[in-house]
């Protein structure tokens, strides 16, 4: 119901009138109804009007607790009630079907969650997940249990403990008909015990579906690692170990996760490796893997970061026919030091902002592409880059003086004496600084006993301008 305005002239003079109107369905098409005249509703403003009708149509529809309701309200919708008994047979008289709803004492009770469930488990039923998992060799309940632990990580993360209590606050047991009510956290532990031994199938098989399906492009993947680490001592997991934390937490033992995506971002395959793997010992056994999800594909391009882009992880690459896309290390990127200062020949890439924020600013990019004995560099200038590695830069500088002066102090003061303790110490700070440290030469005068520093004046000096703003891609060929 809305309110429409209506004017008539009689005599030179104007009468305004509103008037209460729905819209309904007719054989002729969409027509409105006067309900009933409401009068002049000026000098009040347009904007409440639709409030106002708000009001009547509830009111209309049985509602009396209506705080704002006034008696001119009720005086338009017993108006308008009359005239419906007028024209309306009473066995159609909708004013005899109406129920009274008091707002104010309205309760709600086990309210359930079923929009994005119910879109998950459209998209569960589109991949045929449940018939990947049987020939698995998984029993209905358990393919019902990997249902609801994989719509939960993509709705909303919990833990295997609170995630019962989320299923039961969805509407996910009347779309699956399964009651889920005396459902513990312990059966969603066990079931990941069933599904980790058949990844390899499941894997296998989804990435099949999912490339029928999405029409994706398999000639690319891109590798990089992860870890997760344990309170406690884990001693049942033989993978727990201590490694290099990506948590910042070297205390506790940790297992180290391998994923594979391909360039849409879909995940092709994954490992858990020992918590003490390193990643250049990884890459050789998920190439393996990946093989046996995918199947082999030759000319197909690896991405993967630095950390593995020694000449044996290279040469695990090229022995499987794959080309690779890595980051040059720091040795490599020092012998274009000439190339990268000279500034013919870069080439500008142009980048797209997002669509979801068209106004979002880009910093500038070039590229220069040079080739040696058979390998093909891609030398890269970035201003953002350039920015960021020179913050990075002078704190690290800013700490190492700090700490060259506390030593040179504690050498004064003769509260460090022994000449191998010394250069000890100067040792840990080179290792704690690699990034400043390796521009600067520090000494120890044994005779004079004074500690002492200065900043390198060579092609190093060049190199520190320029590790910020410049680095490079190797390009792999066959």
């Amino acid at each position: 119901m809305y309110i429409r305005k209506s004017t008539r002239t009689y005599k030179e003079k104007t009468y305004t009138n509103h008037l209460l109107v729905e819209s309904i369905q007719t054989p002729k098409g969409p027509r409105q109804r006067i309900i009933c005249s409401l009068g002049s509703l000026e000098p009040g403003p347009a904007e409440e009007w639709l409030g106002l009708a708000h009001k009547l149509q509830s009111a209309l529809q049985g509602q009396e607790s209506l705080p704002e309701s006034s008696e001119q309200i009720q005086e338009w919708v017993e108006k308008a009630r009359s005239k419906k008994r007028g024209t309306t047979p009473p066995e159609e008289d909708r004013s005899e079907l109406t129920v009274t709803v008091q707002a104010d004492k309205i309760e709600i009770e086990q309210a359930r969650e079923a929009g994005p469930v119910h879109v998950g488990h459209q998209l569960w039923s589109q991949l045929g997940m449940n018939s990947i998992l049987q020939e698995a060799g998984l029993s209905q309940r358990a393919c019902t249990l990997t249902e609801v632990m994989t719509l939960n990580r993509l709705i909303c993360p919990r833990s295997e403990h609170a995630m019962p209590d989320w299923i039961r606050r969805t509407a996910l047991g009347d779309i699956l008909k399964e009651d889920f009510s005396q459902l513990q956290d312990e059966a969603l532990y066990r079931n990941l015990d069933r599904l980790h031994p058949n990844r390899e199938h499941i894997e296998r098989e989804l990435a099949n579906k999912e490339k029928t399906m999405f029409n994706l492009d398999d000639t690319v993947y891109l590798y990089d690692l992860t870890s997760t680490y344990f309170e406690g001592q884990a001693q049942a997991n033989p993978q727990a170990k201590r490694g290099y934390s990506r948590d910042k937490r070297p205390d506790c033992k940790q297992v180290v996760v391998g994923l594979v995506l391909d360039r849409d971002g879909f995940p092709k395959a994954h490992e858990i490796f020992d918590g003490n793997m390193q990643d250049r010992r990884s890459l050789d056994k998920m190439l393996d893997a990946l093989e046996k999800r995918t199947g082999k594909r030759a000319g197909a391009t690896v991405i993967v970061d630095r950390g593995m882009a020694f000449d044996e992880n290279l040469e695990q690459i090229r022995k499987r026919g794959l080309h690779y896309l890595v980051a040059g290390l720091q040795p490599e990127r020092n012998q274009w030091l000439d190339e990268l200062e000279n500034d013919d020949g870069w080439e500008q890439v142009h980048r797209t902002p997002s669509p979801r924020n068209p106004f979002q600013k880009k910093s500038r990019v070039e590229i220069k592409r040079q080739q040696k004995d058979g390998v093909v560099y891609i030398l890269c200038r970035s201003e953002g880059r350039e920015e960021k590695d020179r913050a990075i830069r002078e704190t690290q500088e800013a700490k190492l003086i700090a700490d060259l002066n506390k030593l040179q102090q504690r050498v004064a003061k003769g509260r460090l004496k022994e000449e191998n303790k010394i250069q000890r110490a100067i040792g840990r700070l080179q290792e704690r600084y690699p990034r400043v440290a390796r521009y600067y030469e520090i000494s120890y005068d044994s005779v004079n006993k004074n500690l002492s520093w200065k900043e390198l004046a060579d092609k190093k000096t060049i190199a520190k301008k320029l590790d910020g703003s410049m680095f490079s891609r190797r390009i792999g060929r066959i």
